[in-house]
Parts: C-alpha cells; structure tokens; sequence
C-alpha cells in the first residue's frame, strides 16, 4: 500500500488540543479547517487563532467553520471532541469523508477509536496525546509543555478501518513537517490505558480542588490518594486484558507533575467554566469497567461520584 499524502486537514472539535495540534499544522504551511462553535469560528476569522508559546504570541491563519460539512474533501482529520460526543460526531462525519480518508482520534479514554471506526467508512488511527494546553479566550490558545503524540493500530479490526504501516510512517512524517513529534508503538491499547492511568490520577483531583499538578505532587496525602487510584486502574486494565507496571506507572504520574508542573487537569478547566467534563470516561470508566469485571474501585468510584455531584449544581445555580 502506497503511504497517503494529506493536502487538507480538518479539526472536529475545536478546543485545546484540537487548535494547538491545527496551528502547529498550518504554521508548517499546511492547510488546515477547524470545526467549532460560533464565537470561537467568528473570532479566529476576524482575527487568525492566537497560539501563545514559549513566551510568545503567534497569529496562526487558517480556516474555521461551525458546519461539519467543511470537512468535505479532508484526508485527514483530527477528532478532538470530548468522549461522550464521538458516537455522536462519527454519524456527522460520515457522510463527508471519503474511504481513502484517515481520521486520528486525539481523545481521552480508551475506546473512542473504536466508537468511531464503527461509525466512519474510513481508517481510524488511536492517538495518545501529551500535551498541556488551555483556551484563553475565543481563538486563543495557551501552550504549556510537551506536545508529543505516540500511534499504532488497535488490535482487532477489520479491512479498511486499520491503518497500515506505510500510513503510520506517513503521520510521523506529516507531523514532524511542524516541529510534533509522534511515535509508532507497538501496543497502542497500553499506551492508551497508561494515559488513562495518569488522567485518573490526576484530573479529578485537580478539578475538585482546582489547584496544578505541582501542588498535588507536592501534598503527601495526594500522592498517597493517586497510589490507590494506580493501582485500581492497573487492577482493572489486567482484568481487560491489558498489563501495566506499578513501578512504571507511578514514575509517570510523578513525571506529569514535574513536566507540567503549572498544569490544570481538562476537568479543573471544564469545571471552572461550569461545563460538563469528560469524567465518566475517566475515573468514571474505571469504575464502571470495574463493576462489570468484578474489580473493586472505590477511590475511582468516590472522585466520579463527587465531580458529578458539582456538575449536578451547574444548573441549579
């Protein structure tokens, strides 16, 4: 199979990490489409996406548009909505890629590449994400670290849905063209469950008390806290057939901290903008695969159960 060449690139989903992934894309020169919301399309019109980096601002220019009939003609597209909207996003997609099109699922959670693979007529690549990024306002996006992407094709799928290695190659390829970095893994199912593991131990904690990742590494009673959430998370992956290492996992949650130290959670951020988070796919998912498999996960179930008792108040307020 011939590697493919991407000409057009399209975003759905437009926050974060979808505007820092597409500027750093255009920047290179490449032509790129962001799918959003009304104000975040009209202002990065008006005005280019603001990309802050590395002490400085960058006037990214591109394309934006709130249909997703822009995506007509894509060959590749970045999916980075949040995880309980893929099926959804996958039947609005569908209609508008072509076969030969590949779409990468930059999502938290373990499952949204096959979420979409059923519902797309095209490739779907898992993408695992390290990236500290925020939205600072309508066409305003703050970088804060790393950037980093690591791919490989899930196990288990079938004829055209699965990405060869000649598309791998070309993704690492068409990525360096903007200075991100992206490595082909050979178990891309561990690396996506060792994410998981670490926005566990994480995210719930720094949205409920809304303070960075340094902090939390810095209170010993967290890091006892994000002990257990580990060791939950690697009970239940090895009950799903996936095998992660204690020693391996803790050294990365203290690397997040160290690496990302100014960082607040995508759940502290969601928050803090009274909008409803991504957790049931994380702690949440944790405890509900848990519950099917018979593993016990009572701290994951306690930080679910309190993220989404805030989130039950957003309306009542």
């Amino acid at each position: 199979m011939a590697a493919p060449t991407f000409r057009k690139v399209g975003v759905m989903g437009a926050g974060a990490v979808g505007c820092f992934y597409g500027a750093m894309l255009a920047r290179a020169g490449h032509a790129v489409t962001l799918i959003g919301r009304t104000e975040h399309v009209q202002a990065v019109r008006a005005r280019g996406l603001q990309l802050e980096m590395a002490g400085a601002r960058h006037t990214v220019a591109l394309a934006a548009d709130e249909d997703v009939a822009a995506l007509h003609g894509a060959d590749l597209v970045l999916c980075c909505v949040k995880s309980g909207d893929t099926e959804a996003v996958a039947q609005q997609m569908a209609p508008h890629l072509a076969p030969a099109a590949l779409v990468m699922s930059l999502q938290n959670g373990v499952d949204n590449a096959a979420t979409l693979a059923r519902g797309l007529p095209c490739r779907v690549l898992p993408t695992v994400v390290y990236v500290a990024v925020a939205m600072a306002g309508p066409g305003q996006v703050r970088h804060f670290g790393r950037g980093d992407l690591a791919i490989g094709a899930l196990p288990g799928g079938t004829g055209s849905s699965v990405p060869e290695w000649p598309t791998l190659q070309a993704v690492v390829a068409f990525f360096a063209s903007a200075q991100v970095p992206v490595r082909i893994v050979p178990d891309v199912a561990v690396e996506l469950w060792a994410k998981l593991l670490v926005n566990c131990a994480y995210n719930a904690i720094s949205a409920l008390a809304q303070m960075p990742y340094a902090r939390l590494a810095a209170t010993p009673d967290i890091c006892t806290l994000q002990e257990e959430i580990v060791q939950e998370v690697i009970a239940v992956a090895a009950a799903s057939g996936v095998t992660l290492s204690l020693k391996s996992s803790l050294d990365a949650v203290s690397r997040i901290a160290a690496s990302m130290p100014q960082q607040l959670s995508s759940t502290a951020q969601d928050m803090a903008r009274r909008k409803p988070s991504e957790i049931d796919h994380l702690n949440g998912y944790i405890a509900r695969r848990g519950r099917e498999l018979g593993v016990s996960t009572p701290v994951n179930r306690t930080l679910h159960a309190l993220v989404k008792l805030v989130e039950s108040g957003y309306d009542a307020s």
